[in-house]
């Protein structure tokens, strides 16, 4: 039988913890951070360019979260997505002929004489019977409905997109969190806390949502949401790459805590 002495020293062990895990469980944890930290900036990025212009500006504002959610009662869902996120789709000389049909009431001999040409050389190539979720813009009778007013996001889309981000973030942050509570060395007062807010931030920020959709000063919620999660993600993202690589790798610490059954 062998004994702990007969052990070469490099396998002897050193705890379960992020600085002394074997390059095999660092290189999976380092492989899912880094793929998952793409992922969440490519969604930054996706959110900069929908509802970041839904304003007709870049860059994410209240307006643009009061526009997505509670929707501009002032005017139509077209012309709001014309003068938003739509605007760079079509040149401004048809933008505007467009706008002014939809203020002039929509007409569908109008439509059918000066619009129709402009749709579908601009818009049909994506609004067609093909395109799924978004609208079929080869039926007048579909871009009637969105010359009327605009009030934001439809509480059916409001019920997919809760559902689907409730379950994939949740999911996220479940593994971000797991890699993150094999640390040591961190307080506890913000160990706890770390792996505790993005789901209370996750659910501030779908609760948000609605909220927003009943009443536009609840927009700010939003933003305070979105950043918690950010925060979070970044503080465990930025503890376990540097436990793992610079601690236990650079300057080469060992650690013989087991982080699994204490702190």
């Amino acid at each position: 039988m062998s004994t702990d002495s007969n052990i070469p020293v490099k396998y002897a062990y050193k705890g379960a913890n992020l600085i002394s895990f074997g390059t095999s469980i660092k290189l999976l944890f380092t492989g899912y951070l880094v793929t998952i930290g793409a992922g969440y900036l490519m969604a930054l990025t996706q959110i900069l360019f929908t509802h970041g212009m839904a304003d007709g500006k870049f860059g994410l504002s209240l307006d643009d979260i009061v526009y997505s959610y509670y929707g501009d009662r002032s005017g139509s869902v077209l012309e709001s997505k014309l003068n938003g996120s739509m605007k760079m789709n079509a040149p401004d000389q048809e933008r505007f002929k467009i706008i002014q049909w939809v203020r002039d009431g929509a007409d569908e001999a109008k439509y059918n004489a000066d619009i129709k040409p402009i749709i579908e050389k601009n818009c049909v190539m994506c609004h067609n019977a093909n395109a799924g979720s978004l609208p079929d813009f080869g039926k007048f009778e579909n871009l009637k409905k969105l010359a009327e007013s605009s009030e934001g996001a439809t509480f059916a889309s409001l019920t997919r997109l809760s559902h689907i981000h409730l379950f994939g973030i949740s999911f996220i942050f479940m593994f971000v969190g797991l890699i993150f509570s094999f640390s040591t060395g961190v307080p506890c007062k913000y160990k706890y806390p770390a792996i505790v807010m993005p789901y209370l931030f996750l659910l501030v920020d779908i609760a948000s949502w609605w909220l927003t959709k009943l009443n536009p000063h609840f927009a700010w919620l939003v933003i305070i949401a979105g950043a918690g999660l950010g925060i979070s993600f970044a503080f465990m993202w930025t503890v376990s790459m540097y436990q793992m690589w610079i601690l236990g790798g650079v300057l080469k610490q060992s650690d013989r805590r087991n982080a699994v059954l204490r702190d």
